[in-house]
């Protein structure tokens, strides 16, 4: 009777579901907080039990399954960058469980075997994220869980159970799927998929898959700062009315609009980012409208970045943000692409005075005053009225 008692204490948990889901260096970067909630599901192998009693002279007349439960994880995390995470967190998968109708080979006399499981612990996983618009990110997860189950085995007629609570605590691994959408800077939501390893504390180890929907909260996104507007001529009080002598062209003058780059709410573009906002559209159409009626030699936009980060990325960055806004006002404005250059320049630069933003490290603070560093300058040369 021992050999068939220490045999009818097998969970046999082993998950099959299968997961299809489609997540600047310095800007993106910053510790955050989240929790999901949604369904966990384990598939009980009913074969390996029914293998198991049999071979404590048991036969199984039927087995009903309890493989799907509530399930939910708390977690904070640093983004190291746009492609980067490290995330650590406490998750509860549920409980699971099967009943299963048997009766002795021999005697034919009957019983019932219950079977549960409770699953939870802690995790740490690496993330990969590939952000596909200003909005949408897809992301990729691995690492380990270290998760405790506590297991519950009951028994009436012929099933008598000698351990009815074991419990184990082990490390595994877990790797999943997520699709997550910005709704601002500091909040989001994501849609995940992911698969937890398991010990099942009677010598089985399994799988348990968890779809959930939750919400993150990144700290220190800095505050919108105000964009600069494009400088306006002071105006030049009226001649007194004087016979009309022949009169020289004025001489030509410059005009130069400066544009936040990505430091408030109608900046040209989104952290990290080289493609040009709604706001900053409805910006560069006042821009062009400004200059109609006027002739000029060249037009040069120039695209800065603050001091943080490497410099060859910043050059990038700025280089591409410069290009954008040329080609906007060639493609949109009708600026002759034969009278307008765009170049980058990595931070060298600042329109900061020295020893105003002290500190190298990306703090919020840092980034905020850094803020009109990062802008985007158009230079309109040689300009004049059209007679």
């Amino acid at each position: 009777m021992k050999r068939v008692v220490k045999t009818i204490g097998t969970l046999g948990l082993v998950g099959c579901a299968a997961m299809n889901s489609p997540f600047a260096i310095a800007e993106d970067s910053g510790w955050y907080i989240g929790g999901n909630i949604g369904q966990s599901r384990a598939t009980i192998d009913d074969a390996r039990i029914t293998s198991n009693l049999l071979g404590g002279g048991f036969t199984t007349t039927s087995i009903v399954d309890d493989n799907r439960d509530s399930g939910y994880k708390l977690f904070g995390g640093y983004q190291f960058n746009e492609n980067l995470a490290l995330e650590a967190g406490y998750f509860d998968l549920g409980q699971f469980g099967y009943t299963a109708n048997v009766a002795t080979v021999l005697a034919g006399t009957p019983g019932t075997l219950t079977g549960r499981i409770r699953l939870k612990g802690v995790n740490i996983d690496a993330i990969g994220i590939l952000p596909i618009s200003e909005q949408f990110s897809v992301f990729g997860r691995v690492g380990l869980n270290y998760a405790q189950a506590r297991d519950n085995f009951t028994g009436t007629g012929s099933a008598n159970v000698l351990n009815p609570n074991p419990s184990k605590s082990d490390t595994n691994y877990k790797f999943g799927l997520g699709l997550q959408f910005n709704f601002t800077e500091a909040l989001a939501m994501r849609l995940e998929a992911e698969r937890y390893r398991i010990d099942d504390a009677v010598g089985n180890k399994g799988d348990i898959d968890l779809l959930s929907l939750g919400l993150t909260y990144k700290f220190g996104v800095e505050k919108p700062v105000p964009v600069a507007r494009m400088a306006e001529p002071e105006p030049v009080a009226a001649a007194p009315a004087a016979p009309k002598p022949t009169i020289a062209p004025p001489p030509p003058v410059s005009r130069k609009a400066v544009f936040s780059a990505d430091s408030s709410a109608d900046a040209l573009f989104s952290f990290g980012k080289a493609d040009i906002k709604p706001g900053g559209e409805r910006a560069l159409d006042k821009f062009a409208a400004d200059l109609k009626g006027a002739n000029y030699e060249v037009i040069t936009v120039t695209g800065h970045t603050d001091r943080l980060g490497p410099q060859a990325y910043n050059l990038k960055l700025s280089t591409q943000r410069a290009e954008a806004v040329k080609n906007y006002l060639i493609e949109y404005a009708g600026i002759p692409s034969d009278k307008i250059e765009a170049k980058g320049v990595n931070g060298a630069n600042p329109v900061t005075k020295p020893g105003e933003c002290v500190g190298t490290k990306a703090t919020a603070e840092l980034k905020a005053c850094l803020a009109p560093d990062r802008r985007v300058e158009v230079e309109v040369s040689a300009t004049r009225t059209v007679k």
